[in-house]
């Protein structure tokens, strides 16, 4: 263990004064080198803690580095996941206020919405679909409390830093046509995603391992392995098959799923 508790703690009280001030840290793999995934997922659950402690509310969970180019480039061979909470869900065609972020970016995937609870180990992609009450296109709003290149030594964000910082996660939008997990093959859908009237990027779900249940099915097992698990009602972002498009202040995403209706959201 590199990081204990008392710096893992230490390390959220900075994630959570970059959040709040508008001000990205530095990152947290600088002051602990050597670190690891157990170690960055420690400094997550601990900022988890003290958005709970502030009255948040726990509405689901994020999966993300679904795609082998970022795994490989990472180094890794797993996803990684993040906490959902009340106050990152933003309306369908709503407006998301820019000045509560520092640097947003917004990706295309599917959210699957759990019917029952689902628990590992040996999670497979068919008890998924099963405990799936439905599945909707999705934005995922993606933010970073870290600076994504060090000021002073001009080193890069690591995996250790991105887990730490929720996953990157910021925010979502929910939209279109919800349908069922047996609709068809959820591997060919897909979505056409436009900034300001122009395509910026397209994808379909197999970019996400394959099939975008299965990263649900490897956070039921990681989450088994804390003693947790999904719960009924909860929303899992299943992992983003385009790239992130940047936004700023201005800025209108469309996405186009096809038989699935659009979700969009306008950046003020």
């Amino acid at each position: 263990m590199i990081v204990d508790n008392d710096a893992a703690l230490a390390a959220a009280q900075l994630l959570d004064t970059a959040e709040r001030t508008r001000t990205p840290a530095r990152m947290v793999s600088l002051a602990h080198p050597g670190m690891a995934m157990a170690d960055a997922y420690r400094i997550q659950d601990a900022w988890k803690r003290i958005k709970l402690a502030a009255g948040r509310r726990i509405i689901g969970h994020k999966i993300g580095l679904t795609s082998k180019a970022m795994q490989n480039a990472l180094n890794i061979d797993q996803p990684d996941s993040g906490f959902l909470l009340d106050d990152m869900l933003f309306a369908d065609g709503g407006v998301v206020p820019t000045g509560r972020f520092i640097g947003l970016r917004v990706e295309a995937e599917l959210a699957f919405v759990m019917k029952t609870d689902l628990s590992g180990p040996s999670c497979t992609l068919f008890d998924v679909l099963r405990a799936t009450e439905y599945v909707v296109p999705a934005l995922e709003l993606l933010d970073t409390r870290y600076h994504r290149k060090d000021p002073q030594t001009g080193a890069i964000r690591t995996v250790f830093d991105t887990i730490s910082d929720n996953a990157s996660n910021a925010g979502i939008v929910v939209g279109g046509r919800p349908f069922r997990p047996d609709d068809g093959d959820l591997r060919w859908a897909g979505a056409i995603c436009s900034k300001n009237g122009a395509v910026e990027e397209t994808g379909l779900a197999a970019g996400v391992l394959n099939h975008p249940a299965t990263g649900i099915a490897w956070l039921a097992d990681r989450l088994a392995s804390h003693g947790e698990s999904l719960r009924a009602g909860q929303i899992v972002l299943s992992g983003s098959f385009i790239r992130p498009i940047e936004v700023g202040p201005g800025d209108t995403i469309n996405a186009d799923y096809g038989p699935y209706g659009t979700v969009s959201c306008y950046f003020q």
